[in-house]
């Protein structure tokens, strides 16, 4: 039975810790009403918003939808910056007890991980075993059970006060994408009974996501004894050099997520020869460590630079707010293979201004 932490409340709801998860959530974003505003009555805000943790009035606010369409279409949800707080407060104090359960190869949303150190775990992955299993959840977020969801939080922690603040924090989310499946045991009106789905854009999402498959990658590396696995968000390979065995590994993680509420995307689930091409994580992967960003992905990049040159050209914008657009962008190129491309589209000069009187 694993150890679970008893008080743990104090370290979330007071002053100085709230006031520090304050400057931790404005990090790039003091420019924006809610921060700023926030930020302007610092003491104040953080005296009250500690005041409604410790009486147990706190209750999440609305959240704003905004709609992304880059690289797909989808809404990320936007929490008020006072609750923001709460969440880098919560996270603070209970991610690390969760976070030392968690495998070396989760690599989503955790210090010292990231996107370029999975791609690089894959590539030694791909470099020894012949077959992968790529395997992607059907709409993770929108599908992620609440009950399930707080019977983990339960696993580690025994205090009361903390488990309250973060089941309100699930309660809270707003409606997702309806996502109406049945699973065993369910009747006619089980999907319809039950809550689910997280908001894209919580820091607690974040982790509650990793939380939530945490026991899938236990059960694949200890009960399935999968030699090569990965995991970043939903999306997770297995690699072996037996294809039988990783059919029979699809079908007892198909099993085991049956148990938490969630399936197999049946498109995006696939079995590989590793000498094949590969998407993953937003590069094309190639045998012999050659890497490619995809067209599509390339596409999307020009037009924006197109609209910000257009957009600097008519004073619209400064180069000072364009440049960690390119930067940005610049610095995950440079993880491929994409010299040739970077010249081709600079050659002509970044940014110009039509001179006075033209």
């Amino acid at each position: 039975m694993p150890h679970r932490h008893p008080d743990l409340f104090g370290g979330i709801a007071n002053f100085q810790a709230l006031c520090q998860a304050a400057q931790r959530a404005a990090r790039g974003k003091r420019a924006k009403a809610g921060c700023a505003s926030f930020l302007n009555g610092l003491e104040r805000n953080v005296l009250r918003l500690e005041r409604e943790l410790l009486d147990g009035s706190w209750r999440p606010g609305t959240y704003t939808i905004i709609e992304v369409k880059d690289p797909k279409p989808r809404y990320v949800s936007a929490a008020p910056f006072r609750d923001r707080v709460v969440h880098h407060a919560v996270s603070r104090v209970v991610q690390p007890i969760f976070e030392r359960g968690f495998i070396d190869d989760s690599y989503a949303n955790r210090v010292g991980k990231g996107t370029h150190r999975a791609i690089r775990r894959y590539e030694g992955f791909r470099d020894r075993y012949r077959f992968v299993l790529r395997a992607d959840i059907f709409r993770f977020f929108p599908s992620i059970d609440h009950e399930v969801l707080k019977a983990a939080f339960k696993r580690r922690i025994a205090c009361e006060r903390t488990l309250w603040l973060m089941d309100a924090i699930v309660d809270g989310s707003n409606d997702q994408e309806p996502v109406h499946r049945y699973f065993t045991g369910d009747d006619l009106f089980t999907p319809y009974e039950r809550r689910r789905g997280l908001p894209i854009g919580n820091l607690t999402s974040q982790f509650f996501g990793n939380l939530y498959l945490d026991g899938m990658d236990h059960f694949v590396k200890e009960v399935l004894r999968v030699p090569g696995y990965l995991r970043y968000v939903d999306d997770f390979a297995l690699f072996h050099d037996d294809r039988g065995f990783l059919e029979d590994c699809r079908e007892r993680v198909a099993r085991y997520l049956d148990g938490r509420r969630l399936l197999l995307h049946p498109r995006k689930t696939t079995m590989l020869e590793t000498a094949e091409p590969a998407p993953f994580l937003g590069f094309e992967l190639y045998a012999g460590g050659r890497r490619r960003l995809p067209d599509a992905t390339v596409d999307r990049f020009v037009g924006r630079l197109r609209s910000l040159r257009a957009r600097y050209r008519n004073g619209e914008i400064s180069l000072a707010e364009v440049k960690p657009h390119l930067q940005a962008w610049g610095a995950h190129a440079d993880h491929a293979n994409t010299w040739r491309l970077r010249q081709t589209l600079f050659r002509n000069g970044v940014f110009v201004r039509p001179a006075a009187g033209a």
